[in-house]
């Protein structure tokens, strides 16, 4: 829309215009997102109400091999969260801003070609005073390098010592002091859909939005989280959880897009989505990924949890466990199932006897005497062990274990019942 053209004569001239009018609560709300997101880059982030940020990134240059790699991933992250940004840089945080709202993305690094970047700028950018511009206008300063041409005594007495004082913080001759934003301590975030939803195909392109934003923010804490929740919202109020669970803390936007098209794919929407939301709370510290010296091609450390991650999603959390070692000597009874990504309590019951037991257990124990129409007789080559457990929960036990090799020389493990009418059988097999 032209400056100046109201919505009657826009409207005439674009019969398919629609009309959305700003929201203050929201923008402040993007803004925020978006100073948590920048953190990333450095801990010295300003806030410049209503649109922009300023970053101190002369310490991180280093770090992201340069100015241009910088500006590069900031614009390339808006666009990845839905936002159109113009960057520019320069040795003053006003004259960067003011570059950035005349539309120059310059990345001007020398203090000494600052005020010939500036000079060349519409002098619209040094105040929104309509009065003021008029009275500039009237006297032919269009530019800012016409503002500094002017006699600082006769612009301070006509205009007020505010527009000098921005001018001397855009050149460096003043010091512009910021508040920089600290990041809240838990992740939430929230974006309104532009129409409503009623596909979940649809849902994940806005999630992918939201999974970038949480991205950053973990970046900036070095930190990651092993649990999100995405809430859709509908009509009255309504909304369906959509809960995310990882075995171990991450912060991978494109892992979480991965499990959570899994999720919303087996999802049902009981009824049209207006917005959505992911709260990611329990930041946990993350350490960086060892990488290295030369790629052989190897799985890193951390894809199989990625795959149990995915699974989990797919399945279910209930179809997707592990084997943990249990306190307790009767062989049936001494693993449990446990969900992926919980630690069951440390003991060290059975363990010392891990590489004498065989981890292929029988559903239930057999007869040595169908084994032995059929394999031949067994050579025992270790034992006995005896096991004498369970009087207290009614499932007593007294055998003695041997490992024994059969006729096509497979390892076995096998006891000798020792209560009548006794017996031998066959328990497990060594891989």
């Amino acid at each position: 829309m032209r400056p100046g053209l109201s919505t009657a004569a826009a409207s005439a001239l674009a019969r398919e215009l629609a009309v959305h009018p700003r929201n203050p609560a929201e923008e402040t709300e993007c803004l925020l997102g978006l100073a948590g997101w920048a953190a990333q880059y450095t801990p010295g982030v300003a806030l410049e109400f209503p649109a922009a940020l300023a970053l101190e990134v002369s310490g991180s240059l280093k770090l992201f091999r340069g100015l241009e790699r910088i500006a590069a991933s900031l614009r390339d992250g808006c666009a990845r969260m839905g936002f159109t940004a113009l960057v520019a840089a320069a040795p003053t945080a006003r004259g960067a801003s003011w570059l950035a709202h005349a539309g120059s993305e310059a990345l001007i690094t020398d203090p000494a070609a600052l005020e010939d970047a500036l000079a060349g700028l519409p002098v619209r950018i040094m105040t929104g005073d309509d009065a003021a511009l008029e009275a500039l206008a009237a006297i032919g300063a269009t530019r800012v390098g016409d503002v500094i041409a002017l006699p600082r005594g006769g612009l301070a007495r006509r205009f007020g010592p505010k527009l000098l004082d921005d001018l001397d913080r855009a050149l460096g001759r003043a010091p512009d002091p910021r508040t920089f934003f600290t990041p809240p301590a838990e992740f939430r975030a929230r974006l309104e859909l532009p129409a409503e939803v009623t596909q979940t195909e649809a849902l994940l392109f806005a999630a992918k939005r939201l999974f970038v934003q949480l991205e950053g923010f973990l970046a900036a804490r070095a930190g990651g989280v092993q649990r999100l929740a995405l809430r859709l919202v509908h009509r009255e109020a309504r909304f369906t959880d959509v809960p995310i669970g990882l075995v171990a803390p991450a912060r991978d936007a494109a892992h979480f897009t991965l499990l959570a098209r899994e999720r919303l794919g087996r999802l049902a929407l009981p009824d049209a989505v207006r917005a959505i939301a992911l709260d990611a709370g329990g930041v946990v510290p993350l350490a960086g990924e060892a990488l290295a010296l030369f790629d052989d091609g190897a799985s890193a450390p951390g894809d199989w949890q990625k795959l149990v991650e995915r699974l989990r999603a797919r399945l279910g959390g209930a179809a997707v466990h592990y084997l943990a070692v249990a306190a307790e000597h009767r062989p049936e009874r001494a693993s449990r199932e446990c969900a992926a990504g919980t630690r069951p309590p440390a003991t060290d019951a059975g363990a010392d006897r891990c590489a004498q037991r065989p981890f292929w257990l029988l559903p239930a124990p057999q007869p040595l005497a169908e084994i032995h129409a059929r394999g031949g007789p067994l050579k025992l080559l270790a034992g006995p062990e005896r096991i004498e457990s369970g009087w207290w929960d009614g499932g007593d036990v007294a055998r003695d274990y041997f490992v024994a090799e059969t006729a096509d020389r497979t390892l076995v493990w096998v006891y000798r019942e020792r209560r009548p009418p006794g017996g031998w059988f066959l328990h497990g097999l060594f891989a």
